[in-house]
């Protein structure tokens, strides 16, 4: 019998928070038995109906790589989805993700799929994924959310500004399921955000 630990992880492919809490979980994969599963989310979703945006995106340009990574996930699977994901914010030189287009033919999926992100056709796709994620938690947490074993620990985060590295992430791994794990747990926060040190040569 397998002791593989399955992590489900619901990204907004936009957010650089997010993305160093995902190599963080891949570098646990490395040094843990976890097994990384991906899914779309989206925070244009999640504000929906608000009265502010909390993002700063009033063209609604977050969708477009939501959609196309929505689309990536319904056609070709959890593995492309991944790749794709990694190649997003491997590939450019900016603080943000690289070329659409880039990425997917970098990921080996077909580069038209790019036109998916200009289309509300797909918004369902984006609609159904981001409803499975905050649908085990709710809809007070933004991204990424992290289900473990099919929802017996599920948690917003951790937010992270860099990424621990070898048995570092290992214990993070550890400390987060311990506390996320407790009965009656709600809620830890630490210090205020610092700028992300995104490392892009790190896959």
């Amino acid at each position: 019998m397998s002791d593989t630990v399955v992590a489900d992880f619901w990204f907004d492919p936009s957010c650089p928070y997010t993305w160093l809490t995902s190599r963080w979980l891949v570098e646990v994969g490395r040094v843990r038995p976890v097994e990384v599963r991906w899914h779309v989310m989206s925070l244009s979703v999640l504000n929906e109906g608000r009265d502010d945006d909390p993002e700063g995106d009033p063209e609604g340009y977050l969708w477009v790589p939501a959609r196309i990574c929505a689309v990536v996930q319904h056609d070709h699977g959890q593995e492309a989805l991944g790749r794709l994901y990694t190649a997003l914010w491997t590939t450019g030189s900016g603080d943000w993700i690289g070329d659409l287009r880039e990425a997917l033919a970098t990921a080996g999926l077909p580069v038209e799929l790019a036109e998916a992100g200009l289309s509300t056709e797909y918004d369902d796709l984006v609609r159904a994924s981001h409803s499975e994620g905050v649908g085990l938690i709710g809809d007070h947490v933004g991204t990424p959310i992290i289900s473990v074993d099919g929802g017996r620990v599920v948690f917003f985060g951790p937010v992270v500004s860099r990424v621990p590295r070898d048995e570092a992430a290992g214990r993070l791994w550890d400390g987060t399921l311990l506390v996320a794990g407790t009965p009656g747990f709600h809620e830890l926060k630490g210090r205020p955000h610092e700028e992300p040190l995104l490392e892009r040569d790190h896959a």
